[in-house]
């Protein structure tokens, strides 16, 4: 039956057509963009995963630049201490001739004294962006190294700690910055102490002690593990030092995580901290104070062969400065190897999940300039169809003639 309200094929003709267009237009936005999901509604579950992955590579660029900072920071440090470990060595030759009789002490008193202001010099110049790892202004550096995302897609940071290798030339102060305690050996730089299940000690700090300045730093080690803090020029600005120091430390003590280990603060005490053990086991509690000014060097200052006296104590004495420089210089290697490795690693990760993201979301080019091809030719052919339908109620005059 024809009909001149209902063209049956030319609603087929049309629906094929609009399929046809609907298609072609996604190949050629797969064309133009080189993608496959290119937003949300071409694939959301690809699209999420892929946009959660390129996040990560853009978090891991930054951990490469961090990397690469923390290549620089460290190579300055091994580079000083092993031209500390060469200056050292051209020293220890000086004092080897000087412990001949018939030899011009003086003169090679003087050679000594260079080479010993030559150090200086290195340690002090030996930072990068303003971190210096070998001066004793700094217990160390955290490297950003990666970041790590577990199942439930929890991200977390992890970090290449560096220690520092103090070959600062400056002598130790004595500061007795430990003020004592209801144990008698919790007094002056140094103190040990064990607390039994149910035992209190405390740690009395005091902080105006002389000697006492910022950067000096404050080490206590609970049950082997070890809680730092260093001194600031605002805590001894502070209207009470050694409260702010105490409460310092507190917090660094607490973030030791010792299980049954609780520290209190007495604020009617200057400075005190009260540590109590209700844990099973004894807890070893031992502490130090660190004079920033002194480092591995700091026999250094006294070093001279002026006499032949003098010329004996040295040839004593630079072997084991020289070894405490060759440590340093081993310590640094050792950690810039690691560093070295971990920037490697993060930039193949990188080309990993970039080449993941590419498989997931980038367009098949070949794929899809065959189907553009084979779309342009059905949608000719589907228009012309369309055409020859809107012309077929026309037939229905030739009855009426």
């Amino acid at each position: 039956m024809s009909s001149i309200l209902t063209n049956n094929s030319a609603m087929v003709a049309l629906q094929t057509l609009k399929s046809v267009n609907k298609n072609l237009a996604s190949t050629q936005s797969e064309i133009s963009t080189g993608k496959s999901v290119a937003t949300a509604k071409d694939n959301s579950a690809v699209w999420a995963i892929s946009k959660v992955m390129e996040s990560d590579v853009q978090g891991f660029k930054a951990i490469s630049d961090s990397l690469n900072l923390g290549q620089s920071t460290v190579s300055v440090a091994r580079q000083a201490a092993e031209t500390v470990t060469d200056l050292l060595t051209q020293m220890k030759g000086k004092i080897v001739a000087a412990q001949e009789d018939n030899v011009d002490r003086a003169k090679i008193n003087d050679d000594v004294t260079a080479l010993k202001n030559q150090i200086a010099s290195v340690v002090g110049a030996a930072q990068f962006n303003g971190l210096n790892l070998v001066d004793g202004s700094t217990t160390g550096a955290d490297i950003l190294a990666s970041l790590d995302r577990d199942a439930s897609g929890n991200v977390t940071s992890s970090s290449i700690s560096v220690a520092t290798q103090n070959l600062n030339t400056g002598t130790y102060t004595a500061a007795a910055v430990f003020a004592g305690s209801s144990n008698a050996s919790a007094a002056g730089d140094n103190f040990s102490f064990a607390l039994a299940n149910g035992d209190s000690d405390d740690i009395v700090i005091d902080a105006d002690a002389g000697g006492v300045v910022a950067g000096d730093r404050i080490s206590v080690t609970v049950a082997g593990e070890v809680a730092s803090y260093t001194i600031t020029a605002e805590d001894l600005a502070a209207t009470t030092p050694d409260d702010v120091v105490a409460v310092g430390l507190k917090s660094a003590i607490e973030s030791l995580g010792i299980a049954g280990l609780s520290i209190d603060y007495d604020t009617g005490t200057a400075g005190t901290l009260t540590l109590t053990n209700s844990g099973a086991d004894s807890i070893s509690v031992t502490g130090s104070y660190t004079d920033s000014a002194a480092g591995g060097m700091s026999s250094l200052s006294a070093l001279s062969v002026a006499t032949a006296g003098d010329a004996a104590t040295a040839l004593g004495n630079i072997e084991a400065l020289i070894d405490t420089a060759i440590d340093a210089s081993a310590a640094f290697g050792s950690a810039q190897g690691r560093v070295d490795t971990q920037a490697d690693f993060i930039n193949k990760l990188s080309d990993s999940l970039k080449s993941g993201i590419g498989s997931m979301v980038d367009a098949d080019m070949e794929a899809a300039s065959a189907r553009l091809q084979a779309l342009q030719t059905q949608q000719q052919l589907a228009t012309q169809s369309l055409s020859i339908a809107n012309q077929a109620p026309q037939s229905i005059l030739s009855l009426f003639r």
